[in-house]
Protein backbone atom coordinates (compact mmCIF):
# COMPACT_ATOMS: atom_id res chain seq x y z
CA UNK A 1 0.00 0.00 0.00
CA UNK A 2 1.50 3.07 -0.89
CA UNK A 3 1.64 5.67 2.67
CA UNK A 4 -0.25 8.47 2.51
CA UNK A 5 -2.42 6.78 -0.35
CA UNK A 6 -5.64 4.21 1.36
CA UNK A 7 -8.39 5.55 0.21
CA UNK A 8 -10.70 2.90 2.04
CA UNK A 9 -9.97 1.73 5.97
CA UNK A 10 -11.97 -0.03 8.10
CA UNK A 11 -11.24 -1.44 11.65
CA UNK A 12 -13.11 -4.52 13.04
CA UNK A 13 -16.09 -2.81 14.57
CA UNK A 14 -16.92 -1.62 11.44
CA UNK A 15 -16.81 -4.94 9.43
CA UNK A 16 -19.83 -8.09 9.87
CA UNK A 17 -19.33 -11.40 8.12
CA UNK A 18 -20.64 -10.94 4.86
CA UNK A 19 -21.78 -13.87 2.54
CA UNK A 20 -20.97 -12.04 -0.76
CA UNK A 21 -18.20 -9.37 -1.96
CA UNK A 22 -18.58 -5.80 -0.38
CA UNK A 23 -18.02 -2.88 -2.54
CA UNK A 24 -16.19 0.26 -1.76
CA UNK A 25 -17.54 3.62 -2.87
CA UNK A 26 -14.43 4.35 -4.90
CA UNK A 27 -12.03 2.00 -7.26
CA UNK A 28 -8.26 3.33 -8.61
CA UNK A 29 -7.89 6.07 -11.02
CA UNK A 30 -4.85 3.71 -12.83
CA UNK A 31 -4.07 -0.15 -13.32
CA UNK A 32 -1.90 -0.02 -9.74
CA UNK A 33 -4.04 -1.01 -6.60
CA UNK A 34 -4.02 -3.10 -3.71
CA UNK A 35 -6.48 -4.04 -0.87
CA UNK A 36 -5.47 -5.87 2.54
CA UNK A 37 -7.62 -8.00 4.41
CA UNK A 38 -6.16 -9.09 8.00
CA UNK A 39 -7.30 -12.87 7.96
CA UNK A 40 -8.38 -13.34 11.66
CA UNK A 41 -8.43 -17.15 13.62
CA UNK A 42 -10.94 -19.32 12.15
CA UNK A 43 -11.37 -17.53 9.32
CA UNK A 44 -12.71 -20.09 6.32
CA UNK A 45 -12.21 -17.58 3.31
CA UNK A 46 -10.85 -14.44 1.92
CA UNK A 47 -11.14 -12.18 -1.05
CA UNK A 48 -9.76 -9.03 -2.15
CA UNK A 49 -9.51 -7.22 -5.42
CA UNK A 50 -11.88 -5.27 -7.89
CA UNK A 51 -15.63 -5.46 -8.65
CA UNK A 52 -18.33 -4.25 -10.90
CA UNK A 53 -21.71 -3.25 -9.89
CA UNK A 54 -22.59 -5.99 -12.44
CA UNK A 55 -21.15 -9.20 -10.51
CA UNK A 56 -18.11 -8.96 -12.50
CA UNK A 57 -14.35 -9.13 -10.87
CA UNK A 58 -10.77 -9.60 -10.33
CA UNK A 59 -10.12 -11.10 -7.60
CA UNK A 60 -7.37 -13.35 -5.48
CA UNK A 61 -8.83 -15.48 -2.78
CA UNK A 62 -7.65 -18.01 -0.22
CA UNK A 63 -9.20 -20.97 1.23
CA UNK A 64 -8.70 -22.64 4.83
CA UNK A 65 -10.46 -25.67 3.64
CA UNK A 66 -8.10 -26.83 0.39
CA UNK A 67 -5.30 -24.42 1.05
CA UNK A 68 -5.65 -22.65 -1.66
CA UNK A 69 -4.86 -19.05 -2.97
CA UNK A 70 -6.49 -18.30 -6.47
CA UNK A 71 -6.72 -15.37 -8.74
CA UNK A 72 -10.37 -15.25 -10.73
CA UNK A 73 -11.71 -13.24 -13.47
CA UNK A 74 -15.77 -12.99 -13.57
CA UNK A 75 -17.10 -12.29 -17.12
CA UNK A 76 -20.49 -12.14 -18.82
CA UNK A 77 -21.92 -14.25 -15.91
CA UNK A 78 -19.10 -16.73 -15.77
CA UNK A 79 -15.54 -17.21 -13.20
CA UNK A 80 -12.28 -18.71 -14.83
CA UNK A 81 -10.21 -19.48 -12.42
CA UNK A 82 -6.46 -18.20 -13.88
CA UNK A 83 -3.90 -18.99 -11.09
CA UNK A 84 -3.79 -21.42 -8.37
CA UNK A 85 -1.27 -22.61 -5.80
CA UNK A 86 -1.82 -24.66 -2.22
CA UNK A 87 0.20 -22.57 0.04
CA UNK A 88 0.11 -23.62 3.95
CA UNK A 89 -0.98 -20.35 5.77
CA UNK A 90 -2.08 -20.76 9.18
CA UNK A 91 -4.54 -17.56 10.29
CA UNK A 92 -4.29 -15.25 11.80
CA UNK A 93 -2.17 -12.89 8.83
CA UNK A 94 -2.50 -10.48 6.45
CA UNK A 95 -3.04 -11.27 2.95
CA UNK A 96 -3.69 -8.57 0.21
CA UNK A 97 -4.64 -8.38 -3.50
CA UNK A 98 -2.25 -6.03 -5.72
CA UNK A 99 -2.53 -4.79 -9.55
CA UNK A 100 0.55 -3.42 -11.41
CA UNK A 101 -0.90 -3.01 -15.05
CA UNK A 102 -2.59 -6.28 -15.25
CA UNK A 103 -0.50 -8.34 -13.53
CA UNK A 104 -2.43 -9.48 -10.57
CA UNK A 105 -0.49 -10.93 -7.50
CA UNK A 106 -1.45 -12.31 -4.42
CA UNK A 107 0.52 -12.23 -1.13
CA UNK A 108 0.56 -12.99 2.61
CA UNK A 109 2.25 -11.27 5.78
CA UNK A 110 2.85 -13.79 8.54
CA UNK A 111 4.62 -11.68 10.49
CA UNK A 112 8.46 -11.41 8.39
CA UNK A 113 6.76 -8.74 5.77
CA UNK A 114 4.55 -9.86 2.79
CA UNK A 115 5.97 -12.02 0.43
CA UNK A 116 4.45 -12.71 -3.07
CA UNK A 117 1.85 -16.24 -3.18
CA UNK A 118 1.52 -16.66 -7.15
CA UNK A 119 0.69 -13.82 -9.74
CA UNK A 120 -0.45 -13.87 -13.44
CA UNK A 121 -0.54 -11.41 -16.21
CA UNK A 122 -0.60 -13.10 -19.43
CA UNK A 123 -4.73 -14.70 -18.56
CA UNK A 124 -5.78 -11.51 -17.36
CA UNK A 125 -5.06 -9.60 -19.69
CA UNK A 126 -6.69 -11.82 -22.10
CA UNK A 127 -9.96 -11.44 -20.01
CA UNK A 128 -10.17 -7.92 -19.58
CA UNK A 129 -7.54 -4.76 -20.29
CA UNK A 130 -7.82 -2.97 -16.99
CA UNK A 131 -5.74 -0.02 -18.64
CA UNK A 132 -8.79 0.64 -20.58
CA UNK A 133 -10.03 3.80 -18.29
CA UNK A 134 -13.62 3.09 -19.09
CA UNK A 135 -13.31 -0.76 -18.02
CA UNK A 136 -11.31 0.24 -14.76
CA UNK A 137 -13.64 3.35 -14.15
CA UNK A 138 -16.58 0.56 -13.63
CA UNK A 139 -14.06 -1.32 -10.87
CA UNK A 140 -14.11 -0.10 -7.83
CA UNK A 141 -12.36 -2.13 -4.13
CA UNK A 142 -13.67 -5.54 -3.33
CA UNK A 143 -13.25 -7.61 -0.44
CA UNK A 144 -15.36 -10.67 1.39
CA UNK A 145 -14.95 -13.11 3.61
CA UNK A 146 -15.38 -14.63 7.16
CA UNK A 147 -13.56 -13.27 9.96
CA UNK A 148 -12.01 -9.87 9.11
CA UNK A 149 -9.98 -7.65 11.24
CA UNK A 150 -9.84 -5.05 9.37
CA UNK A 151 -9.40 -4.03 5.26
CA UNK A 152 -6.99 -1.21 3.79
CA UNK A 153 -7.56 -0.30 0.53
CA UNK A 154 -5.55 2.34 -2.11
CA UNK A 155 -3.13 2.79 -4.67
CA UNK A 156 -0.42 0.69 -5.05
CA UNK A 157 3.45 1.37 -3.35
CA UNK A 158 6.60 -0.16 -4.30
CA UNK A 159 8.68 -3.30 -4.34
CA UNK A 160 11.47 -0.72 -5.05
CA UNK A 161 12.89 2.03 -5.96
CA UNK A 162 14.82 3.49 -8.94
CA UNK A 163 15.65 6.36 -11.58
CA UNK A 164 15.68 9.14 -9.16
CA UNK A 165 15.60 12.51 -11.18
CA UNK A 166 15.67 15.85 -8.66
CA UNK A 167 12.69 18.32 -9.49
CA UNK A 168 14.50 21.28 -10.82
CA UNK A 169 14.02 25.13 -12.43
CA UNK A 170 14.79 25.17 -15.57
CA UNK A 171 17.83 26.87 -15.22
CA UNK A 172 18.92 23.51 -12.89
CA UNK A 173 18.99 24.67 -9.90
CA UNK A 174 16.31 23.02 -7.26
CA UNK A 175 13.23 23.25 -6.90
CA UNK A 176 12.32 23.96 -3.11
CA UNK A 177 9.46 23.81 -1.18
CA UNK A 178 9.07 24.73 2.85
CA UNK A 179 12.67 23.77 2.85
CA UNK A 180 12.20 20.07 1.23
CA UNK A 181 13.50 19.26 -2.26
CA UNK A 182 11.94 16.72 -4.33
CA UNK A 183 12.69 13.57 -6.62
CA UNK A 184 10.83 11.77 -8.74
CA UNK A 185 11.49 7.79 -8.76
CA UNK A 186 10.65 4.79 -10.40
CA UNK A 187 8.17 2.87 -8.26
CA UNK A 188 9.10 -0.75 -9.09
CA UNK A 189 6.00 -2.94 -8.98
CA UNK A 190 5.30 -6.66 -9.32
CA UNK A 191 7.00 -7.41 -12.54
CA UNK A 192 9.05 -5.71 -15.25
CA UNK A 193 8.96 -2.33 -16.81
CA UNK A 194 5.26 -2.45 -17.63
CA UNK A 195 4.14 -2.70 -14.30
CA UNK A 196 5.89 0.19 -12.71
CA UNK A 197 5.00 3.35 -12.40
CA UNK A 198 6.33 7.34 -11.45
CA UNK A 199 5.84 8.52 -8.22
CA UNK A 200 7.81 12.20 -6.85
CA UNK A 201 9.13 11.91 -3.14
CA UNK A 202 10.49 14.98 -0.85
CA UNK A 203 12.83 15.20 1.33
CA UNK A 204 15.11 17.49 3.81
CA UNK A 205 18.40 16.94 2.76
CA UNK A 206 20.00 16.91 6.16
CA UNK A 207 17.79 14.05 7.02
CA UNK A 208 17.59 12.19 3.50
CA UNK A 209 16.10 8.37 5.69
CA UNK A 210 12.65 10.94 5.90
CA UNK A 211 12.02 11.06 2.46
CA UNK A 212 8.35 10.82 2.04
CA UNK A 213 6.09 9.83 -0.85
CA UNK A 214 3.91 12.54 -1.82
CA UNK A 215 2.60 12.30 -5.43
CA UNK A 216 1.54 9.21 -7.70
CA UNK A 217 2.17 10.28 -11.53
CA UNK A 218 0.53 8.09 -14.53
CA UNK A 219 0.34 8.67 -18.32
CA UNK A 220 -3.13 8.86 -20.45
CA UNK A 221 -2.82 7.65 -24.20
CA UNK A 222 -5.19 5.46 -26.58
CA UNK A 223 -7.69 4.88 -24.19
CA UNK A 224 -5.10 3.53 -21.92
CA UNK A 225 -3.64 4.42 -18.48
CA UNK A 226 -0.67 3.33 -18.25
CA UNK A 227 2.62 3.67 -16.28
CA UNK A 228 5.18 5.69 -17.37
CA UNK A 229 7.71 6.32 -15.81
CA UNK A 230 12.03 7.38 -15.95
CA UNK A 231 11.66 11.44 -16.96
CA UNK A 232 12.15 14.17 -15.50
CA UNK A 233 9.70 17.46 -13.70
CA UNK A 234 10.71 20.44 -14.92
CA UNK A 235 9.43 24.18 -13.33
CA UNK A 236 8.89 26.91 -15.82
CA UNK A 237 7.18 29.52 -14.72
CA UNK A 238 4.27 29.01 -13.23
CA UNK A 239 4.11 25.90 -15.28
CA UNK A 240 5.49 22.23 -15.31
CA UNK A 241 7.30 21.18 -18.01
CA UNK A 242 6.83 16.78 -17.63
CA UNK A 243 9.10 14.47 -19.63
CA UNK A 244 9.49 11.20 -19.53
CA UNK A 245 10.20 7.33 -21.40
CA UNK A 246 6.73 4.94 -22.51
CA UNK A 247 7.71 2.35 -20.03
CA UNK A 248 4.30 1.74 -19.47
CA UNK A 249 3.37 -0.36 -22.54
CA UNK A 250 7.01 -1.26 -23.60
CA UNK A 251 7.99 -3.70 -25.78
CA UNK A 252 10.89 -3.79 -27.88
CA UNK A 253 11.25 -0.93 -30.66
CA UNK A 254 8.64 1.07 -28.95
CA UNK A 255 10.06 2.92 -26.26
CA UNK A 256 10.18 7.43 -26.89
CA UNK A 257 10.25 9.77 -25.22
CA UNK A 258 6.99 11.77 -24.39
CA UNK A 259 6.00 15.30 -22.72
CA UNK A 260 3.31 17.16 -21.58
CA UNK A 261 3.09 20.84 -19.62
CA UNK A 262 0.52 21.33 -16.55
CA UNK A 263 -0.63 24.18 -14.37
CA UNK A 264 -1.93 21.41 -11.37
CA UNK A 265 0.48 20.90 -8.22
CA UNK A 266 2.13 17.74 -9.64
CA UNK A 267 3.87 17.20 -6.53
CA UNK A 268 0.99 16.72 -4.23
CA UNK A 269 -1.87 13.79 -4.87
CA UNK A 270 -2.53 11.67 -7.95
CA UNK A 271 -2.58 12.71 -11.63
CA UNK A 272 -3.10 11.04 -14.95
CA UNK A 273 -1.82 13.19 -17.47
CA UNK A 274 -1.65 12.94 -21.17
CA UNK A 275 1.11 13.23 -22.93
CA UNK A 276 2.45 13.16 -26.64
CA UNK A 277 5.62 11.97 -28.62
CA UNK A 278 8.74 14.33 -28.17
CA UNK A 279 10.13 14.37 -31.70
CA UNK A 280 13.79 13.25 -31.31
CA UNK A 281 16.92 14.07 -33.13
CA UNK A 282 17.43 10.04 -33.99
CA UNK A 283 15.21 7.18 -35.09
CA UNK A 284 16.50 4.76 -32.15
CA UNK A 285 14.75 3.93 -29.16
CA UNK A 286 14.94 7.01 -26.21
CA UNK A 287 14.60 7.33 -22.53
CA UNK A 288 15.75 8.76 -19.21
CA UNK A 289 15.14 12.31 -20.72
CA UNK A 290 17.02 14.95 -18.84
CA UNK A 291 16.47 18.96 -19.28
CA UNK A 292 17.97 22.35 -18.59
CA UNK A 293 17.87 25.59 -20.07
CA UNK A 294 21.13 27.64 -20.13
CA UNK A 295 20.27 31.33 -21.52
CA UNK A 296 18.24 31.04 -24.38
CA UNK A 297 19.33 27.65 -25.11
CA UNK A 298 17.41 23.97 -23.90
CA UNK A 299 19.89 21.21 -23.58
CA UNK A 300 18.11 17.71 -23.27
CA UNK A 301 20.24 14.95 -22.18
CA UNK A 302 18.21 11.07 -23.22
CA UNK A 303 18.78 7.38 -23.69
CA UNK A 304 19.20 6.33 -26.99
CA UNK A 305 19.07 2.81 -27.89
CA UNK A 306 19.37 1.08 -31.44
CA UNK A 307 18.36 -2.48 -30.01
CA UNK A 308 16.22 -3.76 -27.28
CA UNK A 309 16.48 -7.23 -28.29
CA UNK A 310 19.24 -7.89 -26.86
CA UNK A 311 19.39 -4.35 -25.07
CA UNK A 312 21.92 -1.62 -26.53
CA UNK A 313 22.43 1.72 -25.03
CA UNK A 314 24.16 4.98 -24.65
CA UNK A 315 23.82 8.58 -23.51
CA UNK A 316 23.06 11.06 -26.36
CA UNK A 317 22.70 15.21 -26.19
CA UNK A 318 20.15 17.61 -28.24
CA UNK A 319 19.96 21.18 -28.00
CA UNK A 320 17.39 23.62 -28.86
CA UNK A 321 17.10 27.69 -28.85
CA UNK A 322 13.17 27.25 -29.22
CA UNK A 323 11.22 28.60 -26.39
CA UNK A 324 9.51 25.45 -26.41
CA UNK A 325 12.05 22.65 -25.49
CA UNK A 326 10.48 20.06 -27.92
CA UNK A 327 10.64 22.09 -31.00
CA UNK A 328 13.92 22.00 -33.15
CA UNK A 329 15.77 19.60 -31.11
CA UNK A 330 19.30 19.14 -33.37
CA UNK A 331 21.67 16.19 -32.12
CA UNK A 332 25.23 17.13 -30.54
CA UNK A 333 26.74 14.17 -29.69
CA UNK A 334 26.30 10.71 -29.37
CA UNK A 335 28.42 8.64 -27.00
CA UNK A 336 28.38 5.25 -28.87
CA UNK A 337 31.34 3.90 -27.85
CA UNK A 338 29.30 2.74 -24.83
CA UNK A 339 26.95 -0.10 -24.82
CA UNK A 340 25.03 -0.26 -21.49
CA UNK A 341 25.17 3.52 -20.24
CA UNK A 342 22.31 5.01 -19.02
CA UNK A 343 20.35 7.37 -16.20
CA UNK A 344 21.79 10.95 -17.93
CA UNK A 345 21.61 13.55 -15.03
CA UNK A 346 22.61 17.41 -15.96
CA UNK A 347 24.36 18.50 -12.59
CA UNK A 348 25.52 21.78 -12.05
CA UNK A 349 29.00 22.02 -10.51
CA UNK A 350 31.45 25.23 -9.64
CA UNK A 351 28.84 26.86 -12.07
CA UNK A 352 29.43 24.37 -14.89
CA UNK A 353 26.81 21.83 -16.55
CA UNK A 354 27.93 18.37 -17.02
CA UNK A 355 26.46 15.45 -18.20
CA UNK A 356 26.83 12.43 -16.03
CA UNK A 357 25.62 8.93 -16.82
CA UNK A 358 26.21 5.48 -15.49
CA UNK A 359 28.27 2.76 -17.74
CA UNK A 360 26.52 -0.68 -16.45
CA UNK A 361 29.88 -2.18 -18.26
CA UNK A 362 32.31 -0.30 -16.44
CA UNK A 363 30.77 0.15 -13.09
CA UNK A 364 31.63 4.02 -13.35
CA UNK A 365 29.97 7.12 -13.66
CA UNK A 366 31.01 8.56 -16.63
CA UNK A 367 30.87 12.91 -16.78
CA UNK A 368 31.06 14.53 -20.26
CA UNK A 369 30.66 18.70 -20.90
CA UNK A 370 27.64 19.99 -23.07
CA UNK A 371 29.41 19.37 -26.26
CA UNK A 372 29.93 15.39 -25.76
CA UNK A 373 33.22 15.11 -24.55
CA UNK A 374 34.32 12.75 -22.05
CA UNK A 375 36.02 14.85 -19.07
CA UNK A 376 36.55 12.06 -16.33
CA UNK A 377 34.51 10.15 -14.49
CA UNK A 378 32.76 10.74 -11.03
CA UNK A 379 34.66 9.78 -8.21
CA UNK A 380 32.02 7.68 -6.45
CA UNK A 381 31.24 3.78 -5.16
CA UNK A 382 29.66 1.96 -8.22
CA UNK A 383 27.17 -0.19 -6.49
CA UNK A 384 24.91 -3.49 -8.33
CA UNK A 385 22.27 -2.63 -11.09
CA UNK A 386 22.91 0.42 -13.27
CA UNK A 387 22.64 3.31 -10.15
CA UNK A 388 21.61 6.74 -11.77
CA UNK A 389 24.39 9.33 -10.45
CA UNK A 390 21.38 12.37 -9.41
CA UNK A 391 24.22 14.83 -7.28
CA UNK A 392 22.12 16.95 -4.92
CA UNK A 393 23.51 19.87 -3.38
CA UNK A 394 24.04 20.00 0.53
CA UNK A 395 23.06 23.36 1.89
CA UNK A 396 25.35 22.28 4.58
CA UNK A 397 28.02 21.97 2.49
CA UNK A 398 29.12 19.08 -0.22
CA UNK A 399 27.08 17.33 -2.15
CA UNK A 400 24.99 14.41 -1.91
CA UNK A 401 24.54 11.33 -4.00
CA UNK A 402 21.08 9.59 -4.53
CA UNK A 403 20.80 6.68 -6.67
CA UNK A 404 19.66 2.89 -5.81
CA UNK A 405 20.92 -0.85 -6.05
CA UNK A 406 19.63 -3.83 -7.72
CA UNK A 407 18.56 -5.42 -4.50
CA UNK A 408 15.37 -7.54 -5.71
CA UNK A 409 12.15 -8.40 -4.53
CA UNK A 410 11.50 -11.93 -5.05
CA UNK A 411 13.23 -12.34 -8.43
CA UNK A 412 12.48 -16.32 -8.38
CA UNK A 413 8.56 -15.73 -8.71
CA UNK A 414 8.70 -11.86 -9.97
CA UNK A 415 11.33 -11.58 -12.25
CA UNK A 416 13.38 -8.90 -13.07
CA UNK A 417 11.86 -5.04 -12.29
CA UNK A 418 11.04 -5.26 -9.11
CA UNK A 419 14.38 -4.33 -7.88
CA UNK A 420 15.63 -0.98 -6.67
CA UNK A 421 16.66 -0.22 -2.94
CA UNK A 422 17.51 3.29 -2.30
CA UNK A 423 21.11 4.46 -1.58
CA UNK A 424 22.74 7.73 -0.57
CA UNK A 425 26.24 9.19 -0.05
CA UNK A 426 28.38 11.71 1.24
CA UNK A 427 31.03 13.54 -0.62
CA UNK A 428 33.74 13.25 2.14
Amino acid sequence: MAPGFVAHELALSELSDPEGLVRAATGPVAPYATVEVEVARGAAAVSAGLATGDDEHVLATWSAGTSRVTISIRRAGRTRVVRRRKVALAAPFRFAFVLCENQVTALADTGAGWRPLLTERAKVKALVDLRREDVLAAHVYAWGGDSLGGVRAGLFGMTGLRDPHLVQHADGTPYVRDGRMFLTWTAAGTGSFQQAHWTVWSFDPADTPGMRLEAQLFSRRGGLVVGDHAGQLVRDGDRWLVATSSWGDFEPGTIHVRHTTSSADLLAGVHVLDTVPTSMPTGHGTWDPALTRVGDRWHLAYVESRSQRPFTFHPALAATTSADWTDGLTAVARMTVLGQCEGPILATVDDAIWLLASDGRDRCFPVFDLTGHRVGRLDAPYGTNIPHPQLVPDPAGGWLLVTFDGTPFDRAMLGYGGHGDVVVLHSS
